[in-house]
């Protein structure tokens, strides 16, 4: 578990599907994510999540203090199987209050310092402008561009080496 100003983050459990399933079925959500999800391959990455192949993270975000859930966060080996790859969500009703920053920059922290990864790379469709400047925010920096799930993605990723003065990588505390 993981506490920031505002926020906890919690292992993904049985109990948090409901409240996932909530942004796997907002449009909005998903306007970058390839849409909707259907129900079967809901179900089927539901299952995953709860049993996570090692190496494989899943994080539920609540409000501090009203346990309300705001969203996902996910940390897990991209597709070039070199890193791994920060992925989030977040409910639009707490989209643009930092609320983003405050929690993903305390897993890029984790990863690269607890875990000591070397490299943590976030994938974002480059027509996705609150997400690329979210990670830019964050330290990252945008490395290269490809075509991918039918759109442009733009590839960005912190170094180990990079994190020193960045702020927010140490505001968190873990239980």
């Amino acid at each position: 578990m993981f506490k920031t100003e505002r926020c906890i983050l919690s292992a993904f459990q049985e109990s948090d599907c409901e409240d996932v399933f909530k942004l796997f079925a907002n449009q909005e959500v998903r306007r970058y994510l390839g849409g909707i999800r259907d129900a079967d391959s809901l179900k089927e990455t539901l299952e995953d999540m709860l049993d996570p192949q090692s190496g494989s993270y899943f994080w539920v975000v609540r409000g501090k203090s009203t346990k309300e859930f705001i969203g996902l966060i996910s940390l897990d080996p991209h597709h070039d199987g070199i890193d791994y790859e920060i992925s989030y969500q977040f409910l639009p009703d707490w989209w643009g209050s930092g609320y983003a920053a405050e929690t993903v920059s305390v897993i890029i922290d984790f990863a690269l310092n607890g875990l000591e990864l070397p490299a943590v790379v976030a994938e974002t469709q480059s027509e996705n402008l609150a997400s690329c400047r979210l990670l830019k925010k964050l330290g990252m920096g945008l490395e290269r561009k490809v075509f991918r799930y039918g759109a442009e993605q733009s590839l960005y990723a912190i170094r180990c080496f990079e994190i020193e003065g960045i702020q927010g990588l140490s505001k968190s505390s873990s239980e």
